[in-house]
């Protein structure tokens, strides 16, 4: 799954790299679009999360027919979602950007973009979902290898479409677009291939509608709730993008770059997060709780020792990396600030994720997004309204660094609560335990 991750953040970064190469306000467009993106990304994520929480689960206890119900009934739900999504978002593209602070050349370069992107946002949603539930099966290669086939064909076609190479049309920022499009086409039939032809879990026999809505009912119950705890990452880029926009469009190309940096960097945490969920939900369905605190407990180490390495390699080459994607001072001055200020709280955000994957698992989805809120809008937001007053742009990556810290202890200590419970013998756990991880930090 690192490799997977690696492959869907280079599959962003192509897109960045080569839109930067048109300009600043290219650029710009592109990562005023990133908010909007991560909201279908999120909730697609979100209903993926909750079908594999429940199949892990269901996998452990044998129960084959469950599998396959919520297989197939996820899938149809993911498409009724995105149409109604994609219809709703092709009618307000400009009302939207013009909200989040987009106008005159910036805007008409995003509605090119955008009026491509939902069209084939279908790929996305189902692609995504699909993943989730090959890995709560305990296939991790698949969907790896799926997101590695993605991002080649994104790598191809980019700059031939962006550029007009060979016999290819110089679309610019509507290549990226049509390339994102194209590329998420392809995995979303491979998807479908190892679900229904090798996995045999997609059934279009007669079912009654009380069936499938009982299974959307299962889905949504944890499905809208890790919908929310990813919705709060594009809400609140959103609104930080809105800050960050009266600074001048330079200042929000910046900081779309070094975001996309940031999930670079944070791949091999990520790719942890994705597998924790059938490794927690499968030994919970086969009764295996010691296997269950022992993955908690590395997953958490793993995440800080991450975070730090990644910390000081992104504090050391900040500048080296700005100037990959573009030469204006300003974007350059951008990218080295955050750099230099949020990864010191990577390992923090790496607890968060993983510890909300296993709240998630455990049927406690409100404790998992309601962890997510408090980072975001309990503490990042309004620190950061108040910070970038005196601070600037660099108060605002400190509340994003501040928010990590105090979010990611918080819900280490609410998972092992959580754990406890399940075994409904708190007592047996010493103090000690609960300690270990601030302390080494």
């Amino acid at each position: 799954m690192v490799f997977g991750m690696l492959s869907l953040v280079i599959f962003n970064l192509t897109d960045t790299f080569f839109v930067g190469r048109l300009g600043g306000e290219q650029l710009a467009a592109l990562s005023f679009t990133f908010p909007v993106v991560l909201v279908i990304n999120s909730f697609s994520a979100g209903i993926g999360i909750g079908a594999g929480a429940l199949i892990s689960r269901y996998v452990g206890e044998g129960n084959h027919y469950k599998v396959k119900r919520l297989t197939t009934d996820t899938l149809f739900l993911g498409f009724f979602f995105i149409l109604i999504f994609s219809i709703a978002g092709l009618m307000t593209i400009g009302p939207l950007f013009s909200a989040l602070g987009a106008h005159g050349t910036v805007l008409d370069y995003i509605k090119d973009y955008m009026s491509i992107w939902y069209l084939g946002s279908a790929m996305v949603v189902i692609t995504m979902i699909g993943n989730n539930i090959i890995r709560a099966l305990g296939d991790t290669k698949t969907p790896g290898i799926i997101m590695v086939i993605s991002a080649l064909i994104n790598l191809i076609l980019d700059p031939l479409l962006i550029f007009g190479i060979w016999f290819f049309p110089r679309l610019e920022i509507r290549g990226a677009a049509m390339t994102t499009v194209f590329s998420r086409a392809i995995v979303t039939a491979v998807a479908i291939y190892v679900l229904h032809h090798r996995r045999g879990l997609i059934c279009f026999n007669k079912v009654r509608i009380k069936e499938i809505l009982a299974s959307w009912r299962e889905v949504l119950h944890l499905g809208i709730p890790a919908a929310t705890i990813r919705l709060a990452l594009p809400i609140g880029s959103g609104i930080i993008t809105k800050l960050l926009a009266s600074s001048g469009p330079l200042v929000v190309a910046g900081f779309g770059v070094a975001t996309r940096i940031e999930f670079f960097a944070l791949a091999p945490i990520m790719a942890l997060s994705s597998v924790m969920s059938p490794f927690i939900g499968q030994n919970l369905g086969a009764g295996e709780i010691n296997r269950v605190k022992r993955g908690k407990t590395v997953g958490h180490f793993f995440s800080l020792a991450i975070g730090l390495a990644a910390a000081v390699l992104l504090a050391i080459f900040a500048k080296q990396i700005g100037l990959m994607f573009n030469d204006d001072p300003q974007v350059i001055d951008t990218v080295v600030m955050y750099l230099r200020i949020v990864p010191l709280s990577y390992g923090f955000a790496g607890i968060l994720q993983i510890s909300s994957t296993i709240l998630n698992v455990f049927r406690k989805p409100f404790h998992a997004s309601g962890m997510m809120g408090f980072q975001v809008f309990v503490i990042y937001i309004p620190l950061a309204l108040v910070l970038k007053n005196h601070f600037g742009q660099g108060g605002i990556f400190f509340s994003l660094a501040l928010s990590y810290l105090l979010a990611g202890l918080a819900s280490q200590h609410l998972v092992k609560r959580e754990i406890c419970n399940f075994e409904g013998d708190c007592d047996k756990h010493n103090q000690e335990e609960t300690n270990n991880l601030v302390d080494s930090v």
